[in-house]
């Protein structure tokens, strides 16, 4: 199998998958519990720990200074 016939299949099978992953992920999202999604939600928030960062690192992140940059470049 060539390179491009490898990439076709590839993308066809990713084509016929994707309609069945998302009525997986439907079915899975009416069947989550309340507390399962808070548990999900606390996960993903107690992920970034701001209290391992630095004083200076929670009260400025350098998102004002680069927009400053980004705007003067146009």
């Amino acid at each position: 199998m060539s390179p491009d016939e490898a990439a076709r299949a590839w993308v066809e099978q990713w084509r016929r998958a994707g309609p069945a992953l998302a009525d997986v992920r439907a079915r899975d999202l009416e069947t989550l519990s309340d507390g399962a999604a808070l548990a999900a939600a606390e996960d993903l928030l107690t992920t970034a720990h701001a209290g391992d960062l630095p004083e200076w690192r929670r009260t400025w992140s350098g998102l004002v200074e680069w927009q400053r940059a980004v705007h003067r470049s146009r």
